[in-house]
């Protein structure tokens, strides 16, 4: 084709660059994470991610309020409790710390999209998403917990539910107990295909969920595989899900693209603690421009597929974009 055809034509200025431009991010795709604990004023910098925090309540809203300054839609709670037992009695609380937070963020920012993480390894004493039976996570007994979390959610106001805990059919159960309850315009945000990833290290940290026996590879996904994501994903379509997730997301693009490709439905990904903690750790060193890294990852999540990020970058990101 050379010399008829030169693609550095189209590059040759900041407009033809623009006007070529295959994929835009956009604040409209950004989801910030948040972390609630219990108190009143409280601001834990979390050590393995910069700039980001343990929030009271009332910070937590200070927090969000400044994601929808900036254009953010959505924001996505996890809930640190001051107690733990084997049941998760705390995930699904009334007076919960997510219960409370979302009613909190509702009444102060209504037009804010409240997403809850459904899981129960931040409120069981052994650290797992399920229930433990003589060591081994219990699927089916986990359902009924999972769908009370989700249905307390939804009853102090949560816009959309998200399940992250890999237990088999736990999306149906949330959805028939949700409609039974009156709930059935809740959409469900589905951790479809949640990989047993090392890159969640910061987070268990920040959310105090690390396992006190085993691991995860049980009911988390083997990062070798794609073809069993479509499956995951495949059933949770069936079992009533709105959106399908992929999490991790950078080392997952392959995944994105393939779920982006198989279904029709909005996908997100997770741009997760880990790859959050290593651009801020070589822009702190001076080994990367931390910005551009983050828009050029965030840009690459969407080019695979992602109608939806989550992302400890959202107001950062969402700040460059804006400028």
């Amino acid at each position: 084709m050379f010399p008829q055809y030169r693609p550095r034509r189209l590059r040759a200025s900041s407009a033809f660059r623009r006007l070529v431009r295959e994929t835009r991010l956009s604040v409209d795709n950004l989801i910030l994470p948040l972390f609630a604990i219990d108190g009143k004023d409280v601001r834990n910098p979390i050590e393995a991610m910069p700039g980001q925090f343990q929030l009271s309540v009332d910070n937590l809203v200070k927090t969000a309020r400044q994601a929808a300054e900036v254009g953010i839609p959505a924001v996505i709670l996890f809930g640190i409790p001051d107690q733990k037992d084997a049941l998760a009695h705390a995930a699904y609380a009334k007076d919960g710390i997510v219960q409370r937070a979302v009613r909190s963020l509702k009444q102060a920012l209504p037009e804010l999209a409240v997403i809850t993480d459904v899981c129960l390894c931040q409120y069981t004493d052994h650290g797992h998403c399920g229930v433990v039976e003589k060591g081994v996570i219990d699927n089916d007994a986990s359902l009924d917990l999972l769908a009370r979390t989700a249905l307390s959610h939804a009853q102090a106001g949560a816009d959309m539910v998200a399940p992250s805990d890999m237990m088999d059919g736990r999306v149906l159960e949330i959805r028939d107990t949700l409609d039974e309850k009156g709930f059935e315009h809740l959409p469900i945000m589905a951790y479809s295909a949640k990989y047993c990833s090392a890159y969640y290290g910061p987070f268990r940290s920040a959310a105090h969920s690390a396992p006190q026996f085993g691991d995860r590879r049980t009911y988390q996904m083997d990062p070798a595989n794609a073809q069993e994501a479509i499956r995951e994903a495949m059933l949770d379509v069936e079992e009533g899900a709105d959106v399908l997730m992929v999490k991790p997301a950078l080392a997952y693009l392959d995944v994105i693209s393939r779920l982006r490709d198989e279904f029709d439905l909005p996908i997100a990904a997770y741009n997760v603690s880990g790859e959050y903690a290593m651009i801020k750790a070589a822009d702190k060193l001076g080994w990367l421009d931390g910005q551009r890294v983050m828009l050029e990852t965030l840009t690459a999540i969407k080019r695979a597929g992602a109608d939806m990020i989550l992302t400890y970058f959202a107001i950062e990101a969402a700040r460059a974009l804006n400028a």
